[in-house]
């Protein structure tokens, strides 16, 4: 089997890999002529375990080749990003209409089409399909056209891409049949037939419910916050409950998927869709609850930040709340950035970034801030304090001063 992926991202090139692992031919294909040219040399622009060793072999065998153009094949797979429209929250198709448009002049009789981007209810039907049909093919019969969504985790993408069950979602029965022949090169999880809009408001819903949830553990920590109750000991003491489990609070979402797709449905239904607009509303404050208390722990002086991945162990920063916390902070603060996991000219190794700090601000779970050198902290800081807002320190020195969403309440 040949496949033709458009989008060689975060999804896209993992993708890419395990179709080329598995013996088929591969065509990698984006917009970025550095990104094509190092692929084609082996070298890979995002950080995820396995993926650099599966592309440089594929590479070095002729299986997988990296193209600014399309080129024929039995399946096409498009990957692109959906952002949301800010005036109206809906999804921005533009990138996958474009995408579309690109393998036009590539298509055959008999090529399936799926998109794996994450898009809103119904628009492989009202929006994707008429693409298609204008350019002559009959969906269902000489063209099988679906959507299946991507449901992996960030740092597990090669094992979940293998072992996570499948949402195939055809225009027609025979879409999805042909559509569950291309994963079947190398998904062991279970496929899942169904409608295109089915499997469109599935993956929607998946993001949402954790979103939801992830803004009932941050609304719980503002109340402990402003009521004085440890945060933290509600969680863990609720979750001794069999049939509970809150989630962990922290800084606000970030992500391709949580920060965005709850909007598609709330933009589809905006006076029904209440509970999942509230909990986007509720996250997006995250990052001004995290100002607020900086503010409340020192007036001025040097913040040290550690972690501007939305993830932990990863170097994704997509729509990451950091960002905005670096923003609000700058303007009263002087901020040094320490990320391991991104590289930017920017930012400073975790020595210059606490050098006469006043502060660390950790936005992120990396491994490298759950156990740090507290004697290097203490000399190099001005005042050494902690505020955590991944809760993933346990224990400091008495010389260091820790908060986190279990004792901001100290500060009202």
């Amino acid at each position: 089997m040949k496949v033709c992926i458009i989008g060689q991202g975060y999804i896209g090139l993992p993708t890419a890999a395990l179709f080329a692992r598995n013996h088929c031919e591969v065509v990698g294909v984006d917009i970025s002529e550095e990104m094509i040219n190092n692929l084609n040399n082996g070298i890979i622009h995002i950080e995820e375990p396995g993926i650099a060793e599966i592309i440089k072999t594929a590479v070095e065998k002729k299986i997988y080749v990296a193209s600014l153009t399309p080129q024929k094949a039995d399946a096409f797979i498009i990957t692109v990003p959906t952002p949301y429209i800010v005036e109206n929250y809906s999804c921005d198709l533009s990138y996958v209409m474009t995408a579309c448009e690109s393998i036009l002049p590539y298509l055959e009789k008999g090529n399936t089409v799926i998109v794996e981007s994450t898009i809103a209810p119904m628009s492989t039907d009202e929006t994707i399909k008429p693409i298609f049909e204008k350019a002559g093919f009959t969906i269902g019969k000489d063209l099988f056209l679906a959507h299946c969504p991507e449901r992996v985790l960030p740092g597990r993408i090669i094992e979940e891409l293998i072992h996570n069950d499948r949402i195939i979602g055809g225009v027609t029965p025979e879409c999805s049949k042909k559509a569950s022949e291309v994963y079947g090169q190398f998904v062991e999880g279970e496929l899942m037939l169904t409608e295109a809009k089915t499997a469109e408001l599935s993956k929607c819903m998946e993001n949402t419910f954790r979103d939801v949830n992830i803004a009932l553990a941050n609304e719980l920590a503002k109340i402990c916050a402003e009521i004085g109750v440890n945060a933290l000991d509600v969680i863990k003491m609720a979750n001794k409950h069999p049939r509970v489990n809150l989630h962990s609070p922290g800084p606000g979402v970030g992500g391709h998927c949580l920060a965005i797709d709850p909007y598609f449905i709330y933009a589809k239904a905006p006076e029904t869709a209440k509970i999942i607009k509230l909990a986007r509303d509720t996250n997006n404050s995250m990052p001004e609850f995290v100002c607020e208390y900086v503010k409340k722990i020192i007036p001025e002086g040097k913040i040290a930040l550690l972690g501007v991945s939305y993830k932990g162990n990863t170097g994704d920063d997509r729509e990451s709340p950091a960002y905005e916390i670096i923003e609000e902070l700058s303007e009263d603060y002087e901020i040094a950035i320490h990320d391991p996991h991104i590289k930017n000219p920017n930012h400073v190794s975790l020595n210059e970034a606490t050098e006469n700090a006043d502060l660390i601000l950790i936005l992120c779970d990396h491994d490298e801030f759950k156990e740090m050198d507290y004697d290097l902290i203490k000399d190099n800081m001005k005042n050494p304090i902690i505020f955590d807002t991944k809760n993933i320190i346990k224990e400091v020195p008495d010389e260091i001063k820790l908060y986190n969403y279990g004792n901001l309440y100290e500060l009202n």
